[in-house]
């Protein structure tokens, strides 16, 4: 048996320059999150973070609920933990078994100041925050709704031997945003529904660059944690670019370069073939509906370069072209109109879906371990 990732949400600085969302802190409070699993197993164990935090972050009890029940979660045996700033835990063992697919309920008691609290920003979930220690309360009374995540980074759950997993790596059309909160919709949601085997975790941050930081570090500074750590992990999947591409409008700055991306992608590819992962490769989606400054002339013309390229490079074991899956076909830098969210960025549900489906499940094929014979393109 091994442990290996049944859920991850990558988290970010609440003290960046540009911020999506808006970002806080915690004093007496429960904090009450869905945490929407990719896998499952008999046991599981979490894992929490104070990253991002300047101040030591207490926390005084937590638990985890599935529909098998609620456990209080321990440190070495103890119902209290302090993190560090800078500093990661990973909780004791619980004989908690959760299902894949199912949602595990996770509780925090914050006892004091926190400070800003590292946390996943646009991750189309609620988070349900009330005074005073609730974290064994079946149900919370009148709650404060946030949509995002607080100090937790994964879910571990203890599986066969031979599992095989996958991480989506990228940005805001693997967060999910578009997509319906609370419903699980989410692109990477989609392509776990369509698995026989196995299952693909999400890295996905939005606004998250291949090249520079903020959103959050960029993709080839974050590659080894997101994605190196992972146990099981056979194949990463990656979409990447317009974050590159549109971002910098709002800063006053030109968009990345194709040559500078398709440079980066490049690494990217280099440094999962030497870790003896497969990666799949998305074509840059469509962003020309987004407001004046993020679409730009000359990012629209970047991300048609780098998309051609993608298409015919060997660089990758495989391509998923969402760009074509999603596209209006009498304009193809758009969005299809059935597809867009409502901002001419991101995907509504549908969207998603077509996403998802746009994966060869031929060129995702779980069930096997690097080393042995995988199908490619």
């Amino acid at each position: 048996m091994i442990w290996t990732a049944g859920f991850r949400t990558a988290v970010i600085s609440p003290y960046e320059q540009i911020q999506l969302t808006q970002p806080r802190g915690f004093a007496d409070q429960t904090v009450r999150q869905v945490l929407h699993m990719a896998g499952g197993g008999e046991r599981l164990r979490i894992r929490l973070t104070n990253r991002y935090g300047r101040t030591p972050l207490i926390i005084a009890a937590a638990t985890a609920a599935t529909e098998h029940g609620r456990a209080a979660l321990t440190f070495d045996g103890a119902e209290t933990v302090t993190l560090p700033p800078g500093d990661e835990i990973v909780g004791d063992p619980m004989d908690l078994p959760v299902a894949s697919g199912a949602d595990l309920l996770l509780s925090l008691y914050l006892p004091q100041e926190t400070g800003l609290a590292t946390y996943s920003h646009m991750p189309m979930e609620t988070a349900h925050i009330v005074g005073g220690n609730h974290v064994a309360s079946p149900a919370l009374p009148v709650t404060e709704q946030v949509e995002a995540r607080f100090y937790v980074s994964g879910v571990d759950v203890l599986t066969p031997d031979d599992t095989a997993i996958a991480v989506a790596f990228g940005d805001s059309w693997f967060e999910g945003v578009g997509s319906t909160t609370g419903a699980n919709n989410r692109s990477v949601d989609f392509l776990n529904r369509r698995l026989k085997r196995g299952w693909v975790v999400n890295q996905g941050i939005a606004g998250n660059r291949l090249l520079k930081n903020e959103v959050g570090e960029h993709a080839l500074a974050r590659f080894d944690r997101d994605v190196l750590t992972i146990p099981g992990l056979t194949h990463v999947l990656v979409h990447f670019g317009i974050n590159d591409l549109g971002l910098p409008g709002m800063l006053g700055e030109p968009p990345a370069t194709a040559d500078a991306l398709i440079e980066g992608f490049t690494a990217l590819a280099r440094r999962a073939h030497a870790a003896d992962l497969k990666i799949l490769a998305a074509t840059i989606g469509p962003f020309a509906g987004a407001y004046p400054g993020i679409s730009t002339p000359a990012g629209l013309a970047a991300r048609r370069e780098v998309n051609d390229w993608i298409r015919t490079t060997d660089t990758f074991d495989a391509v998923f072209d969402v760009a074509r899956a999603v596209e209006n076909p009498e304009a193809p830098d758009y969005i299809h109109p059935a597809l867009d969210s409502g901002d001419g960025m991101h995907l509504n549900d549908r969207g998603a879906q077509a996403m998802a489906d746009s994966v060869n499940l031929e060129t995702l094929a779980l069930g096997v371990r690097p080393g042995r014979p995988s199908a490619t393109r």
